[in-house]
């Protein structure tokens, strides 16, 4: 979702790029049909990695990928996000002497223990070129020492891909929700081990959807380990007996932007879907301690749910007063990143 606008721009100024899929998400509907639904080309190398633990999956792409680096002569490596590949690439690249910028630099939980942060510090800390979604993004950049050379703000690249989405799927009937002859939903996505690996918390977290769908239908696509989980802790089958909870299988992104833009409320732990309802004026419900997306309560729909006793009260909230919501959009989540984006790239090589 954040390279498929950065690569359609590089194809428009006739830049060459080789096009890594390192195989970190390796479930055929949460990877495959995303370059498909995102209307860019598929990847030129496969690095096929599968999943592991972050110390055996981070080796095995580190491995697959100098193979690869030492194969061509690269001009630079962009990575996006905060996820293994992220670091794994970025290492490999810097000891190998090429560029790297690091799309989405500088968002920070303040939270050590995601290993997502981790990622995220280290990941900056070496790269040539920290492109950043929003101005704390840079903030935090010169508060770890970060040199202003190598700081860009440039925007939010999500919110490119969710405007060509919201285009193409507005003369298709792609919404799931059309099926469940539903117009009020709320959309329900939970993955992080916080959330779904503990007991405790998968008891609360069904207990709560079950109350949350007495008063609005939920939609749940649901990750493979939240299945898997669900169902180790005999949990899926209260889900599956109320006919106001409609799970769902993974979706592509078109169906899943379709969805989400059609609903009345979200409740996640993602960080892309607290962007992605900002941007739309959803109010988004995030089941999480801390958020490296602040920008999103501060000028958006967000609000952090850290104890989950309060949230029925957040979702009552959120339903009773989504008429008057009028969320600022932040600067630059424009649909323009792109642009920027590659602006800021080929100043960087040519330096």
């Amino acid at each position: 979702m954040k390279i498929a606008p950065i690569d359609r721009e590089f194809k428009k100024r006739g830049i060459d790029t080789l096009l890594i899929h390192t195989g970190q998400h390796y479930d055929q509907n949460m990877s495959d049909i995303f370059f498909e639904d995102l209307n860019m080309k598929s990847p030129d190398v496969h690095l096929n990695v599968g999943s592991g633990t972050h110390a055996t999956q981070t080796a095995r792409i580190m491995i697959e990928f100098e193979k690869v680096c030492k194969e061509h002569d690269f001009a630079m490596v962009v990575v996006v996000g905060d996820v293994n590949s992220t670091i794994a690439c970025t290492l490999v690249a810097k000891k190998l002497g090429i560029l790297v910028t690091h799309v989405e630099a500088g968002l920070r939980s303040f939270d050590r223990e995601m290993p997502e942060e981790i990622n995220r510090i280290l990941t900056d800390s070496i790269s040539d070129l920290l492109l950043t979604p929003s101005l704390d993004g840079n903030e935090n950049l010169r508060n770890e020492g970060v040199e202003e050379s190598r700081i860009e703000f440039v925007g939010n690249i999500m919110i490119d891909s969710l405007f060509d989405a919201l285009e193409r799927v507005q003369s298709t009937d792609s919404n799931p929700a059309v099926k469940f002859g539903i117009n009020r939903y709320c959309v329900v996505t939970l993955h992080r081990p916080s959330n779904v690996d503990i007991e405790e918390k998968v008891i609360q977290l069904v207990e709560n959807l079950i109350e949350t769908s007495r008063k609005i239908p939920i939609i749940f696509p649901m990750h493979p380990r939240t299945r898997n989980n669900l169902e180790k802790f005999e949990k899926l089958n209260l889900l599956e007996q109320e006919s106001s909870i409609h799970i769902l299988e993974p979706l592509g992104y078109m169906e899943f932007v379709s969805l989400v833009g059609g609903s009345t409320l979200v409740i996640t732990d993602s960080g892309g879907l607290q962007e992605e309802t900002t941007s739309l004026g959803i109010p988004c419900l995030t089941l999480r301690e801390n958020t490296e997306r602040p920008i999103t309560i501060t000028e958006g729909t967000n609000r952090l749910i850290s104890d989950l006793s309060t949230l029925q009260i957040s979702v009552d909230d959120a339903l009773d007063n989504q008429a008057s919501l009028q969320p600022r959009k932040p600067k630059f989540w424009d649909g323009k990143t792109a642009q920027r984006i590659v602006d800021a790239i080929v100043n960087c090589i040519e330096r």
